[in-house]
């Protein structure tokens, strides 16, 4: 039985690598993840981005689903794009911060297709498809690029010139 989960998780794993290291000139929109704002009512404030506590630590959720971020990422651009963004459906739209969320580290980008994706601290968000129910993590460490948003990331950074991706003296 150990086996074949460990040959579903190197499938699964190699699924993600695909994805996200090619990126596609595709004009068409990924689905909204559950709590991330759509083209559904204009009157929508958008998602509401919380603190949650568990055995992760306190992690930045949306609508009960837990938070990405992809390490190369920058603070200004998303590196996402095509089929990725279908796997990891960016937080897009006009997010608010909810309990425990530091207002200040919020930001919006301009992702290459035209949408908005809310940041924190610096790094776009995402949400996860192969998450799905509330509170689980199952992205956290996929192709050793993607990691849960801790609450405690901060403000934003200032500018910098370094191009580490070992999360830049964040805790996450």
């Amino acid at each position: 039985m150990s086996a074949r989960f460990a040959l579903a998780a190197s499938l699964a794993t190699l699924a993600v690598v695909a994805a996200c290291s090619s990126s596609s000139g595709s004009s068409s929109k990924p689905p909204a993840a559950a709590g991330t704002s759509g083209a559904s009512s204009p009157a929508s404030a958008g998602p509401v981005l919380t603190a949650t506590t568990g055995s992760k630590g306190t992690i930045l959720t949306v609508g009960g689903r837990t938070v990405y971020r992809f390490d190369p990422d920058t603070a200004t651009s998303s590196a996402c794009t095509g089929g990725c963004a279908g796997l990891w459906p960016p937080v897009s739209g006009t997010a608010t911060a909810g309990s425990g969320v530091n207002a200040a580290s919020l930001a919006t980008i301009t992702r290459p297709d035209g949408t908005k994706q809310r940041t924190y601290a610096g790094h776009p968000l995402y949400t996860y498809s192969g998450d799905t129910a509330p509170g689980q993590t199952n992205g956290d460490g996929l192709a050793g690029k993607w990691h849960l948003v801790s609450v405690s990331a901060g403000p934003a950074p200032a500018t910098s010139s370094s191009s580490s991706t070992s999360g830049g003296g964040y805790v996450y």
